[in-house]
């Protein structure tokens, strides 16, 4: 495969390129999307083949495609670029008319180009990063023989030590809107709505309760037409206390002031346990449900 027209809506960081403009370039290509917890623990290796090799002759052109409806608008995408400290060109494709392009089927997806603009690698999902930045410095060498080449990046190196963690026997992601829902995942109680993509609450005080296995706990939530709401987070009953996430204030309660993912448990014993979540605020939306161990 050659490295196809980059046909998208708008370019961010970068005016628009081509294939023609990356000829001679090694050029990864990183599909993404803002509230994938996968892309998200993959962007800090993304961001740091960018830092050491964009001046060497790597291009890195992330390709930010939506899973959901609110994931097209301008505004969020943006926002999201400036939180994750994205300064690479990203491409934004909201009619996946580059993501045909590449035949793609997922998100994360990695593409790698040689400088002639045909493809090398291909990977999906999280892990492999020591493989990719190998092939990154491989080609950069081919390039231009006798470039300088840093050293390893050091997330690289610690992944290489670390490892890739297991997910055996973690709760599969849960999605809560009609379209995807598994029946018998989780339970509302309260005036809610169903979506496609999500519940809804449409008046009230809301409970959405979600039993679960796994360290981590992350929801993909809209705060709704307020554009800020309250949500009282709690573990087996209790208010979440050692075992919130990095969006839980010490009070127990996130405050969603956005649509993204929200990091609401971190560090719980690997067992059989009980999320429950309140909120009162209508219009408030949650999508999907991810973990980690």
């Amino acid at each position: 495969m050659r490295l196809p027209p980059v046909t998208v809506e708008r370019w961010v960081n970068s005016p628009p390129l081509t294939p023609a403009d990356l000829h001679g370039r090694v050029v990864l290509v990183d599909i993404w999307e803002y509230t994938c917890v996968n892309w998200i623990r993959t962007a800090p290796y993304v961001k740091a083949w960018h830092r050491d090799y964009a001046d060497l002759g790597l291009t890195v052109v992330g390709v930010h495609a939506p899973e959901f409806v609110f994931g097209r608008h301008a505004e969020n995408i943006d926002r999201a670029i400036r939180d994750h400290g994205l300064t690479h060109p990203i491409a934004i494709d909201n009619d996946f008319t580059f993501w045909r392009a590449l035949r793609n089927d997922a998100w994360p997806a990695k593409y790698l180009f040689d400088p002639d603009g045909l493809l090398v690698g291909r990977w999906v999902g999280e892990g492999s990063y020591e493989r990719v930045e190998s092939e990154i410095r491989r080609l950069i060498e081919i390039r231009a023989p006798g470039t300088g080449l840093p050293p390893v990046s050091p997330e690289a190196m610690t992944f290489a030590r670390t490892g890739q963690p297991t997910y055996v026997g973690i709760t599969p992601e849960t999605y809560l809107g009609a379209d995807r829902r598994v029946p018998g995942s989780f339970t509302v109680a309260g005036d809610w709505l169903s979506g496609g993509e999500y519940v809804e609450l449409a008046s009230g005080t809301g409970e959405l309760t979600l039993p679960f296995n796994a360290g981590e706990v992350n929801l993909v939530v809209d705060p709704g037409p307020a554009g800020k709401a309250t949500v009282q987070v709690l573990l087996d009953g209790n208010a979440i206390a050692d075992g919130r996430g990095p969006d839980v204030d010490p009070d127990g309660v996130a405050r969603i002031d956005r649509a993204a993912m929200f990091r609401l448990v971190a560090g719980a014993r690997r067992d059989d346990h009980r999320l429950t979540l309140v909120t009162d605020q209508p219009g408030f939306r949650a999508y999907v449900f991810t973990f980690g161990p």
